[in-house]
């Protein structure tokens, strides 16, 4: 954690005018932190600027678009003359097309390459320009199960976030070799109930929906905060992303099989898409749309997974007494067996 820096600590988010980078900012504006808010609508980030001011963090806004590095750099500059040094970047800042891969155009694919994976690592480098030398700070990279287990009809966004893990990992072992004390986590995050169901492109017929079982973007932004203060070198999120990537490491081809035949289907709700309705792909869809999507009835507030896994040392401890408790019991049950068997024979 940076409590041995007296200032106060500054944070970076990108995306975060709406969707898990908006439940971010308010994460750390709720525990102290003072804000630079990067996203592409000046709009929602006023908005998100009254709501992180309202929580007591001082905030600065800059419309950008993470695919352009030179907006990004521009934006960081601004960032560190206005709140100090940054101690923390966020690389939140994301975008899909619904599809199969056939029915995409090469512009499409690209354009969610440069904003999903490139916006990503441009970040990363605005950050490290000033972490670096100062030997210090963290850099969250919000990454997804889907990094692990591709799945149907998001080809652009599975081959994104497997470049970030990879870049990101390589990154690591360079920061190690050099003994550096800036820190990178990857957070896997799973299926969100965020506003891009209703605002990324889509080729399908059907309208869009998270893969089953939702969370809030509320519990991707309390394990961005834990990630970001523990030096933990990658997180996962949700019960299902633990289950996704594990099966994924242990059958690969039955995890083809079953996604085959239900990830198709489960990505759509039984409602029409409307096929002329506006998407964030090339410029960002205007109104207001807060953190959360639709998906509020049966979107989980809270991860038990997550929570055991940020608290592993109660957990050990638990289990460590469940040993024991078991241990003992069956001792006494084996000298109650062997004093009946002695008293048999007598």
């Amino acid at each position: 954690m940076n409590a041995h820096h007296t200032h106060q600590e500054i944070v970076v988010v990108t995306g975060a005018g709406a969707g898990l980078g908006r439940a971010t900012a308010r994460e750390f504006a709720r525990r102290g932190a003072h804000l630079g808010l990067i996203g592409r609508d000046p709009n929602r980030l006023e908005a998100v600027r009254s709501e992180v001011e309202a929580l007591g963090a001082r905030a600065v806004t800059i419309s950008a678009d993470v695919a352009d590095a030179r907006q990004i750099e521009g934006a960081t500059e601004r960032i560190e003359a206005e709140l100090g040094p940054i101690d923390i970047w966020i690389n939140a800042a994301m975008t899909t097309v619904f599809s199969p891969l056939h029915a995409m155009s090469a512009e499409e694919f690209k354009r969610v390459t440069e904003v999903t994976y490139l916006g990503n690592v441009n970040g990363t480098l605005a950050a490290l320009k000033r972490m670096r030398p100062r030997n210090r700070g963290t850099i969250v990279q919000v990454g997804s199960a889907l990094a692990y287990r591709p799945i149907p009809l998001q080809t652009a966004y599975c081959g994104a976030k497997h470049a970030i893990k990879g870049y990101t990992e390589g990154l690591r072992c360079e920061l190690l070799n050099e003994g550096s004390r800036v820190h990178v986590t990857l957070v896997e995050m799973p299926g969100l109930n965020t506003p891009q169901f209703d605002w990324c492109r889509s080729h399908l017929p059907r309208r869009a929906r998270p893969v089953a079982p939702v969370y809030q973007p509320e519990v991707g932004a309390r394990a961005i905060y834990w990630a970001a203060h523990h030096r933990r070198r990658q997180l996962y999120v949700g019960i299902s992303s633990l289950l996704t990537i594990w099966g994924n490491k242990l059958a690969p081809g039955l995890m083809d099989r079953y996604l085959a035949h239900n990830a198709v289907g489960g990505q759509q709700t039984d409602e029409t898409e409307d096929a002329n309705r506006a998407d964030n792909l090339w410029q960002p869809v205007a109104g207001e749309r807060g953190a959360r999507g639709r998906f509020n009835r049966e979107a989980h507030r809270q991860s038990v997974q997550l929570w055991a896994s940020t608290h592993r040392r109660e957990v050990g401890v638990a289990a460590g007494a469940v040993v024991l408790l078991g241990a003992l019991l069956n001792g006494r049950r084996r000298s109650r067996h062997r004093r009946r068997a002695l008293s048999g024979r007598r």
